[in-house]
């Protein structure tokens, strides 16, 4: 594959990246944006979930000549037109569109698009042809046009504050300064008048500035709801190609607000940490007379200084982290800076360092006689919520600038002596937790090694003995040392070896018996093929050698047996195959009905939901365009408990053979409540018609509608086959409200002892790999701590709080052994977050399950045997689990990543050998994708064949009516080897990141996943890594990519009736809004248990609303590059 050459841009120009989504999405803009950089672009990259009033703000605050979105299926249509539509009524008509979605964007809506106005939409089969730097090559191209030749309105427009006037006079400033210079010269004349105040804010590299402009300016804007504040934000160019990352933006939440105007400047010169054109900027903003002016610069070395020439007030951000106390003496900041924070306070010898650098600022600045308390240097952890440091910092910035310039700030923010303290997920003192678990793991090996010898000596002398015959004292000889060496040999181990036999026997019996949960279970041990022969469920080895037949016994087992390598149960259940039925598209009727076509004649009903991206962000359907195109896209729309109630109707949610999967992760909380309070209002409908009290019920239902003065919820159309209509009988009502509160509280009590399940939360592997991160990392992981807190005191045992997920991680682009490695590594920090908190393991071992991706990979044959190993050994071992919390229960989906537009049928071979994989490893529950998933959302005849698949190897294939088939194969027990200790090793090298929260605040565990999708991409790009369909063996006319037949898309109809929805509750409800919302945000405050609060909230309360209101105490999710 020849390198292609890059285009050389004629004018600088500036493109800004974002994601209307995630996932690969996320991931895909980021390699884009990289390559647009190093074609010689400034890059203002924002990352994922960006609403179109976002991007089109930035792109115009920012005066930028294009915008790069990956949007999405279904919500692009609406996201990308309405992004034009809004551009135009902005006045940036100039600013030109690109996008690119993969094949969901179909031929037709790119031609509809682009003769829109949309400048270009770039389908899978443009990459093919032209390549990545070929796509990159023509996006920079059509965007090389000059911005600041021609104005967009003089001086009295910036005075008017219009945000088109003021970027386009900056970029003036940038690129044609001699063609403005009269205006400029009066705005510098202007300028010198004014007393607007310059905050200039420096620091090194990665101290956290970013993040600390951002806290200080949601503490401004919710301090002063009638001031204006301007931030500049400066970054370095690259020498070599010109580019530049502009990536403060990113980091910004607060910047949304109307009160804030941002721009970002390159250096265009090397080794400056200023723009030369900063001083233009900042007069141009004194003259637009916002009230704050922020200028932050690049990271700086020791000595740069350069930030006071343009501020009023300065602050130095740094870090603990910066090597012997006398290195402060190179500070040059020291001697200037009239505040300094020393963030990432939490960082190892944060107290050591803020005593050293007040001593040397003492120093520096001869302030003998004031105490040392009084230095200007404060602690802060900018990443930390409502920080105490951060607030003490404001308020001296404040303070000081009222000081120094004319303005007056007056906080209304508490000051107190609070230091800055870090609220750990993991204490410090446990930060080892996964070398431990490395140690512990492979300590287990080297004695199973050892008693494996000992064993294999003991036999090899009791089958000496019984040869010699006639010499007695030899004989007593070796007897004695056999007794001498029995000594060295594990009771335990011993009586493995002694019962052998009599285990073995059990199998050949025709029925065996055990318990599960107190259940006594019989199974038949064979099973008759059409030929006669009857089929063993589990084989046994041939061994008769002591150290072999040991070995086997600690490290492979029995199903059902530590270390559970072959599997978790004696024997898989008659009649529960580990089908999963997916569903997830339109509104909640839609959805139910086909969770009732799939799971037609089974008898365990498997429902796994995918949930459409307007409820995946905690949102609300709404009219705007860019939330209207996504209702019901993509999976189902959920936003109030009646959705729930529709979604899962017709399924008994109590039975044990209902178990339901949420994909929901960023508000999983809140879907929870409603799950769960489903489940209940499910146990209330039966005790109301059990009782006959359907008239009286009906009643009062009707009296509280005709007080509320709105129609009362209905479920949408006919009822399906099989939808018997249990849970919709209370619809737009909650059990408590219709029934004595001691009944409620019982059936309450009983119903949440019964549900199954699992909610994909897993705040860890979000960061890491998919983004859809909403709140905090730490205020989401406090969230799951109280979810589980809440099962333990509820007894919800059959019910998993977390699925521990490594499939978005493979989904990015991760290799196998990196998914297990990670997966795990998440699945032991909540194991310590938990024990943390205070709870026990064996209370909460039993709630944790995991969720792996599946692939064509040789380590995917050993993934869950690998898992249950690893997580066996480190739970009995390490944490002196009980033998259900040592069980580790896996959920798995055959691998997105194998899903290629190209040939889609040959998708369902791949999915049927990683389906083979999965069954034959054990898995507790298996999805096998449809085929056309790569261009559509499932039809139902793709869904009915990808069962299909797993139902013919269950139902069809011979060798799977044995249940323990990879046992025995040497291949099979080399891999196991060598995956587990690839998976120990990660798990040293997560450490020396500081465990895993400390890998996610470096982005190890995000640049691994990157780097290992571009080494698959590159691969097959080349040829290299053969993909059949794909890059060989194309067809006659090259493999296009398909177009579906036939595209699953929500209907007008179906959106708006959910907008209706949504309305009719808040309009029914309004009275008791405000007090709900105040009662969740208080109880927040206080560190009550929120998941407590949000299953009475969530009764009367949305989506969008419960989560805008969890914003306001526990904090939004900071993106990162």
């Amino acid at each position: 594959m020849h390198s292609q050459e890059k285009y050389k841009p004629k004018n600088k120009i500036r493109i800004v990246t974002a994601a209307s989504l995630f996932d690969g999405h996320d991931a895909a803009i980021n390699i884009m944006r990289r390559i647009i950089q190093a074609t010689g672009c400034e890059v203002i990259h924002l990352g994922h979930d960006r609403s179109v009033e976002e991007v089109v703000n930035c792109a115009i605050e920012e005066d930028a000549n294009a915008i790069a979105m990956t949007s999405y299926q279904g919500g692009h249509n609406e996201y990308l037109s309405y992004m034009f539509d809004l551009l135009k009524e902005k006045n940036a008509s100039h600013i030109k569109i690109f996008a690119g979605g993969g094949g969901t964007i179909l031929p037709e809506e790119i031609e509809k698009l682009q003769s829109y106005g949309i400048t270009r939409i770039y389908h899978p089969d443009d990459g093919r042809k032209m390549g990545l730097q070929g796509m990159i090559n023509d996006l920079v191209k059509k965007s090389d046009f000059l911005l600041g030749d021609k104005l967009n309105g003089g001086i009295e427009k910036i005075q008017q504050k219009n945000t088109n006037a003021i970027s386009r006079m900056i970029s003036a400033a940038e690129n044609c300064p001699k063609k403005h210079v009269k205006v400029l010269s009066k705005i510098r004349e202007l300028a010198k008048e004014s007393k607007i105040p310059v905050l200039g804010i420096t620091g090194t590299g990665g101290a956290g500035k970013s993040s600390l402009v951002d806290e200080l300016v949601r503490r401004f804007i919710m301090d002063f709801s009638d001031k204006n504040i301007a931030i500049i934000s400066v970054d370095p160019s690259k020498r070599k190609t010109g580019g530049a990352l502009l990536g403060d933006r990113i980091r910004m939440n607060s910047i949304k607000s109307n009160q804030v105007f941002m721009r970002s400047l390159a250096t265009r010169q090397a080794n400056l940490a200023l723009s030369a054109h900063v001083n233009d900027a900042i007069d141009i903003l004194k003259v637009a007379k916002y009230d704050l002016i922020i200028l932050e610069t690049s990271g700086i070395g020791q000595s740069d200084t350069e930030i006071l020439e343009h501020s009023d007030v300065s602050l130095y951000v740094m870090t603990p982290e910066y090597g012997a106390a006398t290195q402060l003496e190179k500070i040059d900041m020291l001697d200037f800076a009239d505040i300094i924070a020393l963030n990432k306070f939490d960082k190892k010898g944060g107290l050591d360092a803020i005593r050293d650098v007040k001593k040397q600022y003492q120093r520096n600045n001869n302030l003998f006689d004031k105490r040392i308390d009084e230095m200007p240097v404060y602690g802060s952890i900018a990443s930390q919520f409502n920080d105490p440091g951060t607030n003490a910092l404001y308020i001296k910035i404040l303070n000081v600038l009222t000081e120094k310039s004319e303005s007056i700030f007056n906080s209304k923010i508490e000051k107190n002596s609070e230091l800055s303290e870090k609220v750990y997920v993991i204490p410090p003192k446990r930060v080892r937790y996964l070398s431990e678990i490395a140690e512990n793991n492979k300590n287990y090996d080297k004695w199973v090694e050892n008693q494996a010898s000992i064993a294999q000596q003991l036999y090899c002398i009791k089958e000496t003995i019984s040869i010699i015959k006639t010499d007695t004292e030899l004989k007593n000889q070796i007897k004695k040392k056999y007794s001498d060496l029995e000594l060295e040999l594990n009771p335990k181990n011993k009586k493995l070896i002694d019962n052998w036999k009599e285990n073995k026997e059990k199998y050949n019996n025709l029925t065996f018996e055990y318990l599960v949960r107190k259940n006594q279970i019989s199974i038949e041990t064979k099973s008759k093929s059409l030929s006669g022969s009857l089929i063993p469920k589990i084989a046994l080895p041939k061994y008769k050698a002591w150290g072999d037949l040991l070995k086997w016994q600690l490290q492979e087992n029995v199903p059902g047996e530590f270390p559970f390598t072959a599997g978790l149960f004696p024997f898989k259940r008659e009649g529960e195959d580990p089908t999963r039925m997916f569903a997830g598209e339109g509104g909640p009727e839609r959805t139910n009905k086909r969770f009732h076509l799939v799971s037609q004649g089974m008898p365990a009903k498997r429902l796994s939901t995918a949930f459409d991206s307007v409820t995946l962000y905690g949102n609300d359907p709404g009219k705007r365009p860019d939330i209207y195109g996504k209702i019901g896209n993509a999976g189902v729309s959920i936003c109030c408990l009646d959705d729930l109630k529709k979604l899962y109707s017709g399924f008994d949610l109590s039975n044990p053979v209902t178990s339901v999967s949420m994909t929901i992760n960023g508000p999983a909380p809140i879907i929870l409540a409603y799950f769960m309070n489903a489940a209940i209002d499910q146990q209330c409908e039966k005790y109301i018609k059990e009782n006959k009290l359907e008239k009286t019920i009906n009643e009062k239902i009707d009296l509280i509608y005709k007080k509320k003065g709105i129609e009362r919820p209905k479920y949408q159309g006919k009822l399906p086959e099989g939808n018997d209509g249990l849970g919709l009988f209370l619809l737009g009502i909650s059990g408590d409200e219709v029934l004595d509160e001691k009944v409620y509280k019982k059936i309450k009590k009983d119903t949440l002892s019964k549900v199954r399940g699992t909610v994909q939360a897993d705040i860890l592997k979000e960061d890491q790999a998919q983004n859809t991160c909403i709140f905090s990392t730490e205020f989401a992981l406090k969230m799951m701590g109280d979810v589980q807190e809440y099962f333990i005191d509820n007894k919800i045992r059959n019910f998993y709080s977390v699925s521990i997920s490594g499939y978005h991680i493979a989904e990015a682009g991760a290799n196998p052994i990196t998914q297990l490695a990670f997966t795990l590594a998440n699945g032991f920090t909540y194991v310590e977050y938990y024990i943390s908190r205070g709870m026990n393991i064996n209370d909460f071992g039993p709630n944790l399950s995991f969720f792996f991706s599946n692939g064509v990979d040789p380590e995917y044959a050993v993934i869950g045997r690998v898992a249950r190993r690893i997580w066996a050994k480190a739970m009995r071992d390490k944490y002196g689990a009980n033998k259900r919390a040592q069980m580790l229960k896996y959920h798995i989906q055959t691998s997105g990543r194998s899903l290629h537009a190209q040939e889609i049928d040959f998708n369902d071979i791949r999915t049927t050998l990683q389906a083979l994989y999965a069954i034959y490893d054990n898995c507790n529950s298996l999805h096998t994708n449809a085929y056309d998933e790569a261009i559509t959302t499932p039809t139902e005849d793709s869904v009915r064949r990808a069962m299909a698949i797993q139902l013919i190897i269950n139902k069809e294939l011979g060798l799977t009516k044995n249940e323990n088939p990879l046992q025995g194969a040497f291949i099979i027990e080399e891999l196991t080897d060598l995956v587990e200790e690839a998976v120990l090793v990660e798990f040293d090298r997560i450490t020396e990141r500081g465990g895993v929260l400390g890998a996610m605040e470096t982005m190890y565990q995000r640049s691994k996943i990157q780097e290992e999708s571009l080494h698959y991409e590159h691969l097959k790009h080349t040829g290299e890594y053969p993909v059949i369909g794909v890059n060989t063996f194309l067809n006659k006319k090259g493999s296009p990519t398909i177009i579906p037949n036939e595209v699953i898309r929500a209907t007008e109809k179906e959106k708006k009736y959910q907008i209706s929805m949504i309305n009719n509750l808040k309009k029914g409800n309004k009275d008791e809004h405000s007090i709900l919302i105040n009662k969740l945000q208080q109880g927040t405050i206080n560190n009550n248990n929120i998941f407590k609060l949000l299953m009475d909230i969530s009764k009367k309360c949305s989506l969008g609303d419960i989560t805008n209101a969890l914003f306001e105490v526990g904090g939004e999710y900071r993106r990162n590059m």
